[in-house]
């Protein structure tokens, strides 16, 4: 079975001697197949260097790694191949969709299977049967110009989970959004993650999608701490 996300004693340094600063001091994280989590704290507190660990952009300096079913990182990176790692096992969602202005809906979304070797055909069946799932394959031939800002975010979110990778970080999804959009956006991450068994992070400073998670990581100093919220979340 997959082992969704786990961080144990993750460490970031940057710099050395007199001058180093400690970015990740110990970060311990589990977030299972077919949950959405989120990860809030104050600018500075570590949530982006943690999401470029997470997201193999970045190495980190001790500590240990699990997405999927591949340990990624042990005190070392163990996949040789990091980009491939990004293409296929990692699947992002930013703050703003970055969608290709000169590609159709379905041409955006169906890249990335194309780049990892899929046909066209199975590419776009891909493509397709998430726009489908996420309600707007009704424009997928349509320009990203033609979109509305709701619109816009959900083939983002297509296009992250397109290549099924284990694992997606969101990062400030809702930001741009307003409240009956940004909370949408959430219910169709949790949505995603239950159909395709999918681990999520949601990186977030809004307030009004905050009591949609059912656990929450608090990270402050470079360390995180775990809340629970019984009861609340989407089921």
């Amino acid at each position: 079975m997959s082992e969704g996300i786990r961080i144990e004693g993750l460490k970031k340094r940057y710099g050395s001697g007199d001058t180093a600063v400690d970015a990740l001091k110990g970060v311990d994280m589990r977030v299972e197949p077919g949950e959405v989590v989120g990860l809030v704290g104050p600018s500075g507190s570590g949530k982006s260097t943690l999401l470029k660990c997470l997201g193999a952009v970045i190495e980190p300096t001790a500590g240990r790694m699990t997405l999927g079913d591949d340990v990624i990182y042990d005190d070392g990176w163990k996949i040789r191949d990091l980009r491939a790692l990004r293409r296929d096992k990692i699947g992002f969602v930013f703050q703003a969709p970055y969608l290709i202005p000169f590609l159709d809906v379905t041409d955006n979304v169906a890249l990335l299977p194309m780049l990892a070797g899929r046909s066209n055909a199975e590419a776009r069946a891909r493509a397709m049967e998430l726009l489908t799932a996420l309600d707007v394959q009704h424009r997928a031939r349509a320009m990203p110009s033609q979109l509305s800002g709701g619109e816009q975010q959900r083939v983002a979110i297509a296009r992250g989970l397109v290549n099924r990778p284990p694992v997606i970080l969101a990062d400030e999804p809702t930001a741009p959004l307003d409240s009956v959009r940004a909370l949408a956006v959430i219910r169709i991450l949790g949505d995603m993650a239950k159909r395709y068994q999918t681990a999520i992070i949601v990186v977030t400073h809004d307030e009004k999608i905050i009591p949609t998670f059912k656990r929450i990581y608090h990270i402050r100093d470079g360390v995180t701490h775990e809340e629970a919220f019984d009861g609340r979340g989407f089921d």
